[in-house]
């Protein structure tokens, strides 16, 4: 497929891009050799291919979910400037 130069400046309309009428030339060129790349490789036969990897069948490997840190609620909320009823209290942000 062949874009013309009123074809790119319309894509770039659409796509809200601000392009230069020096690189117009060049865009068009490009798109279009993109779009050859893309039917060529359409025309492609891949039936008889079989896909090499895909996201979906990776599995992620897991950490057994237990506890490692000793609780320390009473300890920081000693420190802390305010606390009631063991939440800590901060001034009101959202009137």
């Amino acid at each position: 497929m062949t874009l013309k130069n009123e074809d790119v400046r319309n894509i770039a309309q659409l796509a809200r891009l601000q392009i230069d009428d020096s690189t117009i030339e060049q865009l068009t060129s490009d798109l279009s050799n993109i779009l050859a790349l893309a039917e060529q490789m359409k025309a492609m036969d891949t039936t008889n291919v079989i896909p090499m990897a895909h996201p979906m069948d990776a599995i992620q490997r897991l950490r057994d979910d237990e506890v490692t840190e000793t609780d320390q609620r009473d300890k920081f909320q000693g420190i802390a400037p305010d606390v009631e009823n063991g939440f800590y209290r901060v001034p009101k942000v959202i009137e």
